[in-house]
């Protein structure tokens, strides 16, 4: 079975339906780690009672060299056997942005959920964005994660429509629900081997 590491900052709302999921046997995968580079985190603490180990691994010191510091992410997600042979990374409101060395290393194993129908809006405050912009309609969309931001092969997105009243708080309010729904499934997918990645696109069977 492929060990999973999530990797979070703050919150870890999609960390803890993902995890949820899985404590439910939806999805046939072992979560071995959830590292986060804050100590107050609050979704340590959720994933603790969710029976899963964590670590922290601070990255204030960390400003100049991204590799540095991927380097200890790395030894950690080794330790506890998340391989680029044998694991899955996820970025659940991971905010860094990771070293082009950490993808090579896991090509195609770590994956990120986006809360726009990319590639319209990449980057932070994606939900505004696309109020401002004018769109009808936005959305999530959880992607392979490549040396860019935002730009790995889409594996799978959900739509939503955009109300004339919405401010980007209801907004990101609805869009999370459909990120609760789609980042398990993904993991659901890869788990299973149903996810192939020919260049830019991905085929799901």
């Amino acid at each position: 079975m492929l060990n999973l590491g999530i990797l979070i900052s703050g919150r870890g709302s999609n960390m803890e339906y993902i995890l949820k999921s899985i404590k439910q046997k939806k999805i046939p995968i072992n979560p071995v780690i959830v590292i986060s580079n804050k100590s107050d985190a609050k979704g340590l603490e959720i994933a603790q009672k969710l029976g899963v180990k964590t670590e922290i691994i601070e990255s204030n010191d960390f400003k100049g060299n991204k590799f540095e510091y991927d380097k200890k992410i790395i030894r950690v997600l080794e330790k506890y056997g998340v391989t680029p042979s044998n694991g899955l990374v996820c970025l659940a409101g991971f905010m860094r942005i990771i070293s082009p060395e950490f993808v090579k290393k896991y090509k195609n194993r770590i994956i990120n959920i986006h809360p726009a129908l990319l590639p319209s809006f990449p980057g932070l405050h994606a939900q505004k964005q696309a109020i401002d912009y004018g769109s009808k309609y936005s959305g999530c969309t959880v992607h392979f994660v490549d040396s860019e931001v935002d730009t790995g092969p889409i594996i799978l997105q959900a739509i939503v429509k955009i109300k004339k009243e919405d401010t980007e708080k209801t907004l990101s309010k609805r869009i999370l629900k459909k990120e609760h729904q789609i980042y398990p499934e993904v993991i659901r997918l890869f788990a299973e081997k149903k996810i192939e990645v020919l260049g830019r696109k991905t085929i799901i069977s």
